[in-house]
């Protein structure tokens, strides 16, 4: 057997015990450390006293469901990234999922090869030139943004940041007074050009609109039926 090379926590929920079993036995052969629990009362108990990189939430979970799960999540950790699992049929727990903080979601029956591609997704920063990671703090207009540390500054004010908000306020930073696609956005950020997901970014762009307003010279233009304008005014559009 090779080396196990990877090293990350996951937190893996499923009440399901046979596929919950032969999930964990391929995430662990393919090298990663894995948690798993039966329902959301242990899933709680396990999150409070590990340290994860990753949660895997079923959402039909008995005592508490999976989106109870990640709301309590997110309110001790709003970085890890959280991919839901979800009953191919139910759209709307797809985009009630990605609305309360999930980052990704997958359908039921799904493959190892689909779900181990996307906790590679999450786990690494992007290779591609648009998200890689800055040492050095960036300006935009009023605001100091500080991509590594997940922080955006403004005056006194210090807002933390998801790690797909720092990526999609990265991006759009690079994209500066540009028109920028919607599918352009979704496969720099999310890998594929998804309906459900589509939904997710409206819900992180409100959210850096709000982080932004303080400084009425930036703003994010809605370009119907194309994408977005990310406009900080006085600055010559970037390449």
């Amino acid at each position: 057997m090779g080396e196990k090379k990877n090293k990350a926590h996951i937190l893996y929920v499923e009440d399901d015990e046979a596929l919950g079993f032969v999930t964990k036995d391929n995430l662990e052969l393919a090298g990663y450390k894995i948690t798993f629990a039966k329902d959301g009362r242990e899933a709680l108990r396990a999150f409070k006293k590990g340290k994860f990189d990753l949660a895997i939430l079923d959402v039909m979970l008995p005592e508490i469901d999976g989106f109870e799960v990640a709301k309590k999540i997110r309110e001790k950790n709003v970085l890890i990234p959280i991919i839901f699992l979800t009953a191919k049929s139910l759209k709307d727990d797809k985009l009630h999922g990605l609305r309360i903080g999930g980052d990704d979601y997958i359908t039921k029956p799904f493959s190892m090869e689909e779900l181990l591609l996307k906790i590679e997704i999450f786990l690494r920063r992007s290779k591609s030139p648009v998200l890689q990671g800055q040492n050095e703090i960036i300006t935009i207009g009023d605001y100091r943004f500080d991509y590594d540390g997940l922080l955006l500054k403004h005056g006194q004010e210090t807002i933390p940041l998801t790690q797909k908000e720092a990526d999609m306020l990265l991006f759009f930073s690079k994209h500066r007074n540009q028109l920028v696609k919607r599918s352009d956005i979704l496969l720099a950020l999310w890998g594929k050009d998804d309906y459900f997901l589509g939904r997710s970014m409206d819900v992180f762009i409100t959210r850096l609109r709000k982080y932004l307003k303080a400084d009425p010279r930036i703003k994010i233009e809605n370009v119907r039926g194309v994408g977005f304008r990310f406009m900080v005014t006085g600055e010559e559009a970037q390449a």
